[in-house]
């Protein structure tokens, strides 16, 4: 086996064609990576026939010194079944890279383990997991574990909706809070848009609604705008006045009416001396909802009156990649968390690419914690709402070149609380 340097075209060739293919290796992720301060090379291996068996790309930078360390995304393009090639291919990148001053090389290969319900009940299994996670440990591949939060540079959990269906049945297979969240959304005036992602002032607007999230520069935001060009996508939620008086004037007169009936009907029974118990329930609950709908239309018609182009309210980022779309991330404004912004943005969005023939919306990390409650409880919650699957990835391992200044890297990383 040798191993190459591939031009940027035979990279990405050879990797959109390979099973474990993804947009973290990509030619677009490496140019994103190298506003972070990343190098990067694309990596080919031949076997001695001169075939390319596999490639990667590889990212690293200096950390201290002279010293470097690399990453591989999502892992090699390789066979992790086949045991000599996996030797064979450690063995020279070791030779490789000791050469060049590297302390160690992290991959988080995209290996399902497995694929989960909402409960954490498995769907299927990877009976190749145990095979595979053997042969990189022989082969001096440190793994971190099988972690079920976000300890890894990447999710090892995240939630998938397969788009095999139309909208309207993928909607009553959704969670019922989910759908009632979609729903509030809509009868508060919460419209969805695609925006200009070229537009500097769209971009300043979306960060501030997640630049709190991840320790991420805008100008992380904007290379992945502009090197995955028509893949990437921005959109908005924004509150429409004049959808939401529209809205809450209907629901206000209904329920209106409605409660008047009731009133009749608890007079009438009065009257005539039968059990008014079970409408005055009804009646006090249609009274309660009444008030709520009365109190939208007051906010409505203030919005309307104060800000009749209305108000954004929360944004999404989304890369689309091999017939599937991936939500890279997502936040809105948490004084107009009650308009659940966020869960009529996923909705939109999934029904946008199902339409267009789309297999899959990656939400994006979840925890592997499905029993005990925990503080990320709430967010398995909606996103596994969306009729979507856990998937189970093998997690990240280190494969450690120099030792010793793995030792004292980790130990100067583990003290600033940051992950190597």
């Amino acid at each position: 086996m040798k191993i190459i340097t591939l031009k940027e075209e035979e990279f990405d060739q050879f990797a959109k064609n390979h099973k474990y293919k993804s947009l973290y290796q990509t030619s677009n992720y490496a140019k994103v990576m190298k506003t972070e301060g990343y190098d990067y090379h694309y990596l080919g291996f031949i076997n001695n026939s001169n075939d390319l068996i596999g490639a990667t790309l590889l990212l690293y930078k200096k950390v201290f010194m002279t010293y470097k360390v690399a990453y591989a995304p999502y892992g090699f393009l390789i066979d992790y079944t086949n045991n000599d090639l996996i030797e064979e291919l450690t063995t020279r990148l070791k030779k490789l890279l000791i050469k060049q001053k590297f302390i160690y090389l992290k991959i988080n290969p995209l290996v399902h383990c497995a694929e989960r319900d909402k409960t954490g009940k498995i769907i299927s299994y990877n009976p190749e997991i145990n095979d595979i996670l053997e042969i990189l440990k022989r082969n001096g591949y440190l793994h971190h574990g099988f972690n079920k939060y976000f300890e890894n540079d990447k999710p090892r959990w995240v939630a998938i909706t397969k788009l095999t269906t139309n909208n309207e049945k993928i909607y009553q297979q959704l969670n019922k809070q989910v759908r009632n969240k979609i729903n509030n959304a809509n009868k508060k005036g919460v419209d969805i848009i695609k925006v200009d992602k070229t537009d500097k002032e769209n971009l300043k607007i979306f960060y501030e609604f997640i630049k709190r999230k991840r320790k991420k520069s805008i100008r992380y935001y904007k290379a992945i705008l502009d090197n995955f060009k028509e893949g990437a996508e921005l959109y908005f939620a924004y509150i429409n006045p004049e959808k939401f008086v529209k809205y809450s004037q209907r629901y206000y007169e209904k329920e209106l009416e409605k409660n008047e009936e009731y009133n009749q009907i608890l007079q009438e029974k009065s009257r005539h001396g039968l059990s008014v118990k079970k409408i005055i329930n009804t009646k006090m609950e249609s009274d309660k909802n009444l008030s709520i709908y009365q109190n939208n239309l007051l906010k409505a018609t203030r919005l309307f009156q104060e800000q009749p182009n209305g108000i954004i309210i929360g944004g999404a980022l989304i890369i689309k990649y091999d017939k599937g779309v991936n939500l890279i991330i997502e936040g809105f404004d948490k004084n107009y968390r009650n308009y659940n912004p966020n869960y009529l943005l996923k909705w939109e969005i999934l029904k946008e690419y199902n339409n267009e023939g789309y297999n899959y919306f990656n939400l994006n990390g979840i925890s592997g914690e499905f029993e005990a409650k925990n503080k990320y409880s709430g967010l398995n919650e909606m996103k596994l709402g969306y009729s979507a699957s856990a998937i189970e990835y093998i997690g990240e391992f280190d494969l450690i070149i120099n030792k010793t200044a793995y030792t004292l890297y980790k130990k100067k990383m583990d003290k600033k609380g940051k992950r190597i």
